[in-house]
């Protein structure tokens, strides 16, 4: 019962992750309908035996204000994939500016990557291409949709014609 499942909005764009159990009060109190259940899965009362959701979809559409994905350290991390952005190392992770504070640079997504101790160390007040180090992957801003499916941890294939 830890799964997630995709909550779609009346217009049909994804806007949230939540427990099944959460899907199955909305369902149950006809707030959502179901548009995708994971085969041959259920939930179970004495009684009923009820598809397990996998993809709700929201009766009415709910204006959501977006503000973006918060800038934190675990968002970050979790972008990265929890390994430094210049070795790979899962160990001892903390964060590093691509271009240094002392040089002007700030705190936001695109200066911001996860780093290994060692790395970050060696790196000093340097840029990444004066230490001799390669960045893996570009540091950028997450999308919603990608941010989603990192935080599904494992995604049901219906789901992407929903994240794309």
């Amino acid at each position: 019962m830890d799964q997630k499942v995709l909550v779609l909005n009346g217009d049909y764009t994804a806007i949230t992750l939540c427990s099944v159990q959460k899907a199955f009060v909305l369902l149950y109190l006809d707030k959502a309908e179901l548009i995708a259940n994971k085969e041959g899965a259920f939930l179970r009362t004495v009684s009923m035996a009820y598809p397990k959701p996998s993809i709700i979809k929201l009766q009415r559409y709910v204006r959501v204000p977006y503000k973006g994905i918060a800038l934190s350290r675990h968002n970050i991390m979790k972008r990265d994939g929890f390994q430094c952005q210049y070795c790979g190392s899962t160990k001892n992770l903390t964060l590093d500016h691509v271009l240094p504070r002392s040089r002007g640079g700030d705190s936001s997504w695109g200066n911001l990557l996860t780093a290994c101790a060692r790395c970050n160390h060696s790196k000093g007040h340097r840029t990444p291409e004066e230490a001799g180090l390669v960045v893996r992957q570009k540091p950028r801003k997450p999308t919603l949709s990608s941010f989603l499916k990192l935080s599904a941890g494992s995604i049901d294939q219906t789901w992407h014609a929903y994240l794309n």
